[in-house]
């Protein structure tokens, strides 16, 4: 058995979707997972609670990435010096850095080589000299439009792990106990759906007076609303629930919110960690998804979805994290009947848009 290093160092929803490139990682080389390895999973500050979450992690470290997080960390020997340490004393000799289209593997293969890890495997437009072994060129070797769960196995799979047998490639969190005991109670009250209204940036949010607007439709036709939450949006949570649907907003851990999506029928958020939380946990899912980023890359995945916005809005591909069209257009022109709409569809089993391929398929 080898201990393998596989890095993804930033948002909780990237960690989530690497879900299955760990599980091959952790699997080895061979589908029936008669050589499988220990993975040490290297992930920033916001990812490092989903990072426990995953099947196939034996180790989480975590490390704030000075050319990932933001605000960026100071690079400091201290800071290097305290990786490399960490690398050397846990015997690691092969890597996996699991990259998005804008992020490259150079700097942390340099660390990683200065180490002594002997493989690393990544993907790279740049030329990589000696700092990669297995060297995937984005948009040659592998396609950039496909989901983010499917790129990152591309990447593990070059470094000779395939994922065991049986496993569907879906995303997936290890199941635990509720340790707030909210989902049960929330269960048997009976069937619910989630909103979400947060967003780590404002140019993917939907504006809390639609989402309010929305959670008093659901109520009309007849449905149960809990509304999420972080603990820094417990005043938004507030204007979103109202008078009568459950306000959680502020009141949960990973672990609990992951327990609340499972049980519930639908859940209805835009471009977020929680949206990916969701899939994981295999909840349909209506996604108010800006085009700042493609959606064919990060909807998500493997799970019953409908996608709403404008993807061919002005901010198309932009990266914005503040909307840069006066208005917010591609979100703003979605109204709240058209997202319960959307909540029935998959209620009744319909679904737009399959993300579990490597096309795009409407």
């Amino acid at each position: 058995m080898s201990r393998v290093l596989v890095a993804r160092l930033d948002s909780m929803g990237d960690v989530l979707l690497s879900g299955p490139a760990l599980r091959a990682v952790a699997n080895g080389s061979r589908p029936d997972g008669s050589r499988p390895n220990d993975v040490v999973l290297l992930c920033g500050p916001e990812g490092s609670s989903a990072a426990e979450m995953l099947p196939g992690v034996t180790q989480v470290h975590t490390w704030a990435c000075p050319w990932i997080v933001n605000p960026a960390p100071p690079v400091t020997d201290e800071m290097t010096r305290g990786l490399i340490d960490f690398v050397r004393s846990s015997r690691i000799q092969e890597a996996v850095i699991l990259t998005s289209f804008h992020q490259s593997p150079l700097p942390l293969a340099m660390l990683l080589r200065l180490a002594g890890v002997k493989k690393i495997t990544g993907a790279s437009t740049d030329y990589a000299g000696s700092l990669l072994d297995v060297r995937l060129k984005p948009g040659e070797d592998f396609p950039e439009d496909q989901p983010e769960t499917v790129r990152a196995l591309t990447i593990a799979e070059a470094g000779g792990y395939v994922l065991p047998n049986g496993d569907d490639g879906k995303l997936r969190i290890t199941s635990g106990p509720d340790p707030e005991g909210v989902a049960d109670e929330l269960a048997d009250e009976g069937p619910y759906i989630v909103v979400h209204p947060g967003s780590a940036a404002p140019a993917r949010a939907w504006p809390a007076l639609h989402h309010a607007a929305t959670v008093e439709l659901l109520e009309a036709y007849g449905h149960r609303v809990v509304v999420t939450g972080g603990p820094g949006e417990t005043s938004l949570t507030a204007t979103v629930a109202g008078p009568s649907a459950r306000n959680l907003g502020g009141g949960t851990n990973l672990r609990t919110l992951a327990a609340v999506l499972a049980g519930a029928a639908v859940v209805v958020t835009g471009n977020t960690g929680p949206a990916h939380l969701a899939a994981a946990v295999g909840t349909p899912v209506v996604c108010l998804f800006a085009p700042v980023v493609p959606a064919i890359r990060w909807a998500p995945y493997g799970v019953p979805l409908e996608l709403l916005g404008d993807q061919e809005a002005a901010c198309k591909n932009s990266r914005a994290r503040v909307c840069p069209v006066p208005g917010h257009p591609c979100l703003s022109s979605v109204t709240p009947e058209q997202v319960v709409e959307a909540v029935e569809r998959l209620l009744g089993g319909v679904s737009s848009l399959s993300t579990r391929r490597k096309v795009w398929k409407p």
